[in-house]
């Protein structure tokens, strides 16, 4: 056991959960900075003026105080892309190409997730669940999701891209397309002949829906309660799980230091005993299994999925990891915090600056339009390191 404990390298453990705290704050202060910013300069137009008639008080006043809450919500969502973006950093670091069929592996560990605890539910057992046993078939969900979607990841690197893999680059991403066309209509057709339905609902159990509240400003005629979900510290704790154990892996195991190296140079790890293929698909395994945990975690914090539940997450993981740097582990960290931020903040004070003229519908122009910003004047990322070097 002393051995074993001897054999961690702590530092790797630690290293990011600091990365983890400094993006986190980094991005919420500099987001926090520009948006009472924008409030003060408001304060003396028409907009500050409409904004005291509505709250009572000043707009400035009215951004401060929704701001913890707004960073509480911002950091769930981008936990959530940034442990999706991970399955696509990962292949991108080791074969160079985009594995578009990801945010379907993610869908299919998000149903297999729910559908595991309907019928849970169906035969009684969620119902007369104890508190502690509600976060055991919690967890036993999470786990039947990554099997499935690691199996599937396996699968479709075997039967999709491997007989490709001397090919232009070109044709296994249209490859990837068409797996992630198929995958979304396999859903379809087995949801359709075994429940009929489309949408599922996740199901309610244990105290998952509960708010711990951390205090209540008055604001008017309406206080303003400020707090966070359990199921949101579940997300949040889950991705931080999944982003350490990632990570060292990576970077503090055999396997890891073979995955580095096949992403390095394939032929000459291969000439040194590396069994190129098994890396290969290991990753595709690891891949898998983050983005089937993933999906449940997801299905949690928003309850209805459906077969196409998986395109807009994995979009914006997939633009979370190329702001970040795609190939690169903590970029993808930072894309996914970035990311899930700018949505948050967007989302919830572009329809007070603009008078209801702009709404919420419209956060995606903010994320992707400082993408675009990204890609012209970085085009290598945030995180500025060459991808082809990273697992």
């Amino acid at each position: 056991m002393k051995r074993f404990f001897k054999s961690i390298n702590v530092r790797e453990l630690l290293r990011p959960i600091g990365q983890l705290t400094i993006f986190s704050l980094g991005s919420a202060v500099v987001l926090s900075v520009i948006v009472l910013l924008i409030a003060l300069l408001l304060d003396n137009t028409s907009i500050g003026l409409a904004a005291m008639d509505r709250f009572k008080t000043t707009l400035f006043m009215y951004t401060l105080i929704n701001l913890p809450q707004v960073l509480i919500d911002g950091l769930t969502i981008g936990f959530v892309y940034a442990a999706v973006a991970l399955g696509y950093t990962m292949v991108y670091g080791v074969l160079e190409f985009i594995n578009f069929a990801h945010s379907e592996i993610f869908a299919v560990g998000a149903f297999v997730g729910v559908e595991t605890l309907i019928l849970l539910e169906q035969a009684g057992i969620l119902a007369s669940a104890s508190l502690g046993m509600a976060y055991v078939y919690l967890i036993l969900a999470i786990l039947a999701g990554m099997v499935a979607a690691g199996a599937l990841a396996v699968t479709v690197e075997r039967v999709a891209y491997r007989p490709l893999r001397g090919a232009p680059r070109l044709v296994p991403l249209i490859s990837a397309i068409g797996v992630s066309f198929l995958l979304q209509d396999v859903i379809r057709l087995v949801e359709g002949l075994t429940t009929g339905q489309f949408n599922r609902i996740f199901p309610t159990f244990g105290n998952f829906d509960e708010r711990l509240i951390f205090g209540t400003v008055p604001l008017g005629g309406t206080p303003i309660i400020m707090g966070i979900s359990i199921k949101s510290l579940i997300v949040i704790l889950g991705a931080v799980l999944m982003l350490v154990a990632l990570n060292y892996l990576v970077n503090a195991t055999k396997v890891g230091k073979a995955i580095r190296a096949v992403a390095q140079d394939r032929p000459t790890a291969s000439l040194m005993g590396i069994d190129v293929n098994r890396i290969i698909a290991l990753t595709f395994l690891v891949g898998g299994l983050l983005g089937g945990a993933a999906g449940v975690l997801y299905a949690l914090k928003f309850t209805r999925i459906d077969p196409f539940v998986g395109f807009f997450p994995g979009l914006k993981a997939f633009t979370a990891a190329v702001m970040g740097g795609i190939g690169n582990l903590t970029g993808a960290l930072l894309g996914g915090i970035v990311l899930g931020m700018l949505e948050t903040f967007a989302g919830s004070y572009m329809g007070v600056f603009t008078m209801g003229t702009y709404g919420t519908e419209y956060k995606d122009i903010f994320a992707f339009t400082i993408l675009i910003l990204v890609l012209i004047f970085r085009p290598q990322g945030l995180m500025g390191e060459n991808v082809s070097q990273k697992a």
